[in-house]
């Protein structure tokens, strides 16, 4: 399975003006989770943006500030995983999803 290219780390001076920035790793026991879907959900549990996570496990999210759920779903007989996180303008935030 194919995932998204590595993401390299950003920093507040990569953040478009107004958003925020929710990035991680999901993993499965130890090792990352290479090609699962990651989706971000509003305060309202709406979905919002999905992505695939790359060969190391890595996602990554521009958003608006607020709170959001980020809901990892790796496929390949895992159970899914999700967190909580609430962003100010010009933040990242790194998240952690084990699966």
């Amino acid at each position: 399975m194919c995932g998204a290219p590595d993401q390299a780390t950003i920093d507040r001076s990569g953040i478009p003006d107004g958003e925020t920035v929710i990035q991680g790793l999901v993993y499965a026991g130890d090792s990352p989770v290479s090609g699962g879907y990651v989706r971000l959900l509003d305060s309202g549990g709406d979905f919002t943006a999905e992505v695939v996570t790359s060969a190391t496990g890595q996602f990554r999210f521009f958003a608006r500030p607020g709170s959001w759920t980020v809901r990892a779903i790796p496929g390949g007989g895992h159970d899914g995983g999700s967190a909580d996180v609430t962003v100010a303008k010009g933040e990242v935030s790194e998240v952690r999803i084990s699966v």
